[in-house]
This record gives structure tokens, sequence and C-alpha cells, in this order.
């Protein structure tokens, strides 16, 4: 079972609307939907905890810088006693189109900074992610792509990803799924 979800982004207000940033994006329409305590500092993020489908889990934002997101989920991971395969990690992902996610376990991290970090720290890949697709850049650099605000247009769908994302995470806690029985992935696009 899924016991810790981290959302992933940058810290600093430059950041706040770039496509690196889906994971914090993608955070504020999820608490929209949760009853959620107050946030806590600690392990290098602020982190909280709630109920899904009668389970508690516990939420963490990393306020590290992107490439340094494994000292937060490690920190928190090891102190709650919580195994790679109960964590599932939120990211911006460009080897998906734009509003296109996947829900997988483990996989290539494909130069993911932020899941590299992750990856080094708990010593695995083999944690679940939710792959928020923002499509390759057409021309320019990667990172200037990544660090890079949405078109107006991508801005205005942004919604309809979050809205496949909820009802993703819904229906996985409803049915109760443990990494048994839980499919290797699951992908919803446009």
């Amino acid at each position: 079972m899924i016991r810790l979800i981290v959302f992933l982004g940058n810290k600093g207000s430059q950041y706040t609307q770039t496509r690196h940033n889906m994971g914090w994006l993608f955070l504020d329409t999820f608490l929209e939907h949760s009853s959620v305590p107050a946030w806590q500092e600690k392990f290098h993020g602020m982190w909280t905890s709630v109920t899904m489908a009668n389970t508690p889990v516990y939420l963490l934002k990393p306020m590290t810088f992107m490439n340094e997101s494994g000292r937060s989920v490690g920190a928190m991971s090891r102190y709650f006693e919580i195994e790679p395969s109960e964590i599932l990690v939120v990211h911006d992902d460009i080897e998906l189109e734009f509003l296109t996610l996947r829900l997988q376990q483990g996989g290539g991290l494909a130069g993911h900074n932020g899941l590299k970090s992750i990856r080094q720290d708990i010593g695995t890949n083999d944690f679940f992610r939710l792959r928020l697709g923002i499509g390759r850049p057409e021309h320019g650099t990667v990172s200037s792509y990544v660090l890079g605000r949405f078109s107006s247009v991508q801005e205005a769908q942004l919604s309809l990803i979050w809205d496949q994302a909820i009802q993703l995470l819904q229906t996985w806690f409803l049915q109760k799924c443990s990494v048994q029985t839980l499919p290797k992935s699951a992908q919803v696009g446009f």
C-alpha cells in the first residue's frame, strides 16, 4: 500500500508556473479535493498526513531544489520506516505528450534529476511514479524547456490533466491496491 506521496517541484518564485513544477502544481489541485491538516516543516520539506480510502497517507513537498529531492524523501522514509515500494512520486515527464499521464512502478528515469536524486538516496527506483506529461521541446534545450512556463493555451488545459490524475488516484486508492495486486502501469491521455 502507498504510505507516502511526494510532489516534486523547485523552490523559488521564478519556478512557480514552470513545467518542472508539475508535481507542485498538481498538489494545489489535489489539496482542493482533500481535507488536509496543517503542514509541518521537517525532512528538508513540508509534510502532512491525510486519509485516502480509509488509509493514512503522508504527503511530502520537498523544499530542496529538484536535483536534491532525495534528501527530503530519504529522510522522511527512513524516519517513518517507509519502504520504497510504498512511495508514490508525482513529477513532470518530457517522455509523455502534454495532457498524458501514466502511473507505474519502477522503470527508467529518463534523465529526471529529481528522480535520480531519490533513487540515489533510497537505493532503488522501485517506487511508484505518477508521470505528468509535458512533452518534448520543439526547439531549444531540455533544461530551458522544463524550466520555462506553459503557453497560455497549455495553461488553460492543465485542469484536464489534473482531473484525470485525481480520478486515477481515487480509483487506485478505492480499489485498495497493494503492491502485489497493482498493475505495473496505467496510462491516461487525451
